[in-house]
């Protein structure tokens, strides 16, 4: 019987010593590129924090610029709805200027006939209030549209702006109605 005192290992043992230097350099890659990994997800979160901090300058920038443009868009957005409601209604203005000509319609009407009375008197004064309450209509329509028009209002100015816009049409349409008498008639001499 002869004993190998051979120092080669067995193959069972050069498995075992392979096995545990790959599994050693695995590690050792492994936390090499989890390192990197981790180094790369850190500086990204920087980029992205840097990044939040300049679009919440910008943002911030922006609103300082908007925020004085931002009250005088709110303020004309009121406007026209007051004004829209006041075409609807009917103005001060309005009632002055059916009085003016309902004077000067008596003065022009004394001694002639009833269909010139009715017209000088009656139909001018209709007439009259109709063009100023359509007027009134007409610039609530115009502010409305212009404060629509510019980007990046709040909603509650462009909820306004549009009640303004949709009251002034709505008063446009009424008094071109009663200029051009569509809804009611001049009365007539029988």
């Amino acid at each position: 019987m002869t004993i190998k005192t051979d120092e080669t290992p067995a193959p069972d043992e050069t498995a075992e010593k392979a096995g545990t230097a790959e599994k050693a350099e695995a590690a050792e890659t492994g936390g090499t590129a989890g390192k990197a990994k981790t180094a790369a997800a850190v500086e990204e979160s920087d980029e992205l924090d840097e990044l939040d901090d300049e679009d919440l300058a910008e943002a911030e920038a922006a609103s300082a610029t908007a925020s004085g443009d931002g009250v005088g868009a709110a303020a004309a957005a009121v406007v026209s709805a007051g004004l829209g409601l006041a075409a609807l209604t009917g103005t001060w203005v309005g009632k002055v200027v059916s009085e003016r000509e309902t004077l000067i319609g008596q003065i022009k009407a004394q001694g002639g006939t009833a269909a010139q009375q009715i017209n000088e008197i009656y139909a001018d004064a209709w007439h009259s209030t109709a063009l100023v309450n359509g007027v009134f209509a007409f610039l609530a329509l115009v502010v409305a549209v212009l404060v629509l028009v510019r980007p990046q209002r709040p909603t509650w100015v462009r909820a306004v702006a549009l009640a303004g816009a949709v009251l002034g049409a709505i008063g446009l349409f009424l008094s071109a109605g009663m200029f051009f008498d569509l809804f009611l008639n001049l009365p007539t001499a029988s």
